[in-house]
């Protein structure tokens, strides 16, 4: 038997150390091994943009991650404060209709916001794209950006 190698990361602002093997992809060793599941599996290719985590403020989809890669501190939907300009906007523009894409959707968004903190709706449109929403609520979600950056009340 092989031994796994131990890993150090920073997530949500705490220090985990998972043994896995460096091919495994974020998304499972935050789920299965970490238990923070807040990030969904959608399609574990990389198109759906459900597991959507920032690593290094950078939204990146964590199916296609591999831990042995990650160098950077990783934020989840749980580790983006529960005030949240972006959380606060989803909630008073009603957003969410199933919410199974919701956490990757808003960690897409604020990671937009911490690149660009005034998108034009066009940016908006084109850094959301990757994140698909069966409930089609992308209208609100262009809205609820908006108004988290500060461009609508």
């Amino acid at each position: 038997m092989v031994a796994m190698p131990h890993r150090s990361l920073s997530i949500n602002g705490s220090t985990y150390v998972v043994e896995v093997g460096d091919d495994v992809p974020l998304l499972w060793v935050l789920r299965d091994l970490l238990l923070l599941r807040g990030t969904k599996y959608g399609c574990g290719i990389g198109q759906c943009g459900v597991c959507t985590v920032m690593v290094g403020g950078q939204a990146l989809r964590s199916c296609l991650l591999p831990v042995g890669e990650v160098r950077e501190a990783v934020t989840t939907i749980e580790g983006l404060a529960a005030d949240h300009p972006v959380k606060r906007a989803w909630i008073s523009e009603q957003v969410p209709q199933c919410g199974y894409c919701q956490s990757g959707q808003i960690m897409q968004a604020a990671a937009l916001l911490q690149q660009t903190s005034k998108p034009t709706e066009s940016e908006i449109r084109s850094a959301m794209r990757g994140v698909l929403c069966r409930c089609g609520t992308y209208n609100r979600i262009v809205r609820a950006i908006q108004v988290a950056s500060g461009q609508v009340s």
